[in-house]
């Protein structure tokens, strides 16, 4: 008995991190939006869209942005908001445009054309 208590303690600090970091989406099912509806958000913003799948119950999106970078983002499935965003720059671009978010496309919160949030 008294190796399993340190035995434990080792499973419990091992384990902690999974329970801790949760990338899942927890959306129900019944309140996905359509991979269609995020494609044309996407696309209403000048992003290229190659695939959107499902990974742990999130829409996972690879693609080009507005200057020809490739990303990978995840979004929620139910209100299509972006969880994590994850660009390639090339070396010529860098990530000002990103930083300041007032001159770039914020899908799912601000409107395109009229700047209001949706």
């Amino acid at each position: 008995m008294k190796d399993a208590i340190p035995l434990i303690g080792v499973v419990t600090c091992l384990l902690a991190p999974a329970v801790i970091a949760d990338d899942h989406c927890h959306d129900p099912v019944a309140d996905w939006q359509s991979r269609e509806a995020l494609r044309a958000q996407l696309e209403s913003c000048g992003w290229k869209v190659q695939r959107i799948r499902v990974d742990d119950d999130c829409y996972e999106v690879k693609g080009i942005d507005l200057d020809g970078n490739r990303f990978e983002a995840s979004f929620s499935p139910a209100s299509l908001t972006i969880r994590e965003l994850e660009i390639r720059f090339d070396n010529r671009d860098s990530a000002a445009g990103y930083l300041g978010g007032a001159n770039r496309c914020e899908p799912a919160t601000r409107n395109h054309h009229t700047g209001e949030h949706n």
